[in-house]
């Protein structure tokens, strides 16, 4: 849904399509001391605030220009009028300033605050995910053994199973998002939907690409993870091994705090970008505990201009891919949560941070050319399998 909310002392007002709200929506809202109001109304309760001199927090990673020209207008207006009412003709003064509104745009501290994950939230995302493992783990088992018996299965009947599988598990309530399963060139669509009369059959002669999640009632997964049921090709084998050195370099990262995101992706495209490939979305989005799967203010982006510093308690996804048009797509996606990291030396007296992964589920390992991988990266790949093994099975 799109709407806009002010949280106000006491209360809070949503603008949104009363037809997209359900009674019982309605009523929760209205118990929690939620007004509703209409979608357009919105500039006008802005002038409306301004107008009473209201100082408004704008939260500078989504507010739009409309809002805020239309509230910086107002509060003109509103100066005026102080000046007016002056005898003297002159402004009044409020901690050395002109009366008047002036707004505060900042992040909301809302949105850091919720970034932050404390130890409970942690330890719910933990425990979801293993039990978001143990249904993926079954599910590829399934798949793979049907494949091998040439069942007919398109995209949607292979997305319909996975749900089936999670639904058996311990406070499961609904995917996270529409599960993209993409065969073959519908791998290569980075947001593909599978649609059931027009989607593809998942085979054993094209890679497969699954990037899917849950919602439990102690935490959120979004995953990935690309197969081949066959033989791949050389080629695939490569781009495959080049996204998972990409994986790996970004997992075992170690930076100082107050590290934004942006200054970490190229970890993750190095090895593609030493052959001429790369990938033209981020690497790795904030997650929420039993919330959004998308959530900010942090990401691990190539697009500069996100500042958020990498914070002790974030989830991020790790999520490097390679897509080549019309042919197939590869990649690979855990999410991981940012930690405290014991270094040798604390230059400049602060401290260093990296990642703990949330996701264990196998990377298959028939698409990997090891003779590419490091001693390093070998290593890690069979240190996350025996990981899988130990909390998993």
């Amino acid at each position: 849904m799109y709407a806009y909310l002010i949280v106000e002392i006491g209360g809070a007002k949503l603008f949104i399509d009363n037809s997209k709200v359900t009674p019982e929506v309605m009523a929760h809202l209205k118990d929690a001391g939620v007004q509703l109001r209409p979608y357009e109304a919105i500039l006008s309760e802005i002038e409306s605030l301004a107008a009473q001199g209201a100082q408004i927090w704008f939260d500078t990673s989504s507010v739009n220009t409309a809002i805020v020209n239309t509230y910086r207008s107002a509060c003109d207006k509103y100066l005026q009028k102080v000046v007016r009412k002056n005898k003297n003709g002159a402004s009044e003064q409020i901690n050395g300033r002109t009366a008047g509104p002036t707004g505060v745009y900042r992040v909301s501290p809302i949105s850091m605050t919720k970034a932050v994950k404390n130890k409970a939230e942690l330890e719910g995302m933990q425990n979801s995910h293993l039990r978001d493992a143990a249904a993926l783990s079954q599910f590829w088992a399934w798949l793979e053994e049907e494949i091998s018996k040439n069942v007919v299965l398109t995209e949607v009947d292979v997305a319909d199973k996975l749900l089936e599988f999670r639904e058996k598990q311990y406070g499961f309530m609904d995917t996270s998002f529409d599960t993209i399963s993409g065969s073959g060139a519908n791998g290569a669509i980075i947001h593909y939907k599978p649609e059931p009369e027009s989607c593809s059959v998942v085979d054993a002669e094209n890679l497969f690409l699954l990037d899917s999640g849950a919602q439990y009632i102690d935490g959120t997964t979004d995953i990935t993870r690309t197969v081949h049921f066959g033989e791949p090709t050389s080629r695939q084998k490569e781009c495959f091994t080049r996204v998972l050195q990409g994986h790996i370099a970004l997992d075992q990262a170690v930076f100082p705090e107050n590290t934004p995101g942006f200054v970490l992706d190229a970890f993750a495209r190095s090895s593609l970008w030493k052959v001429g490939l790369d990938y033209r979305h981020g690497t790795g989005h904030g997650v929420g505990a039993a919330l959004n799967v998308h959530e900010g203010p942090q990401s691990i982006s190539f697009r500069f201009g996100n500042m958020t510093p990498l914070q002790k308690g974030m989830v991020v996804s790790n999520e490097p891919g390679y897509y080549e048009d019309h042919s197939f797509g590869i990649r690979i996606e855990n999410l991981a949560f940012v930690k405290e990291v014991n270094t040798p030396n604390r230059y400049g007296g602060i401290g260093y941070l990296g990642f703990e992964k949330l996701t264990y589920v196998p990377i298959q390992s028939k698409l990997i050319d090891l003779t590419l991988l490091s001693t390093t990266e070998i290593n890690w790949l069979n240190e996350y399998h025996s990981q899988v093994w130990a909390k998993v099975y």
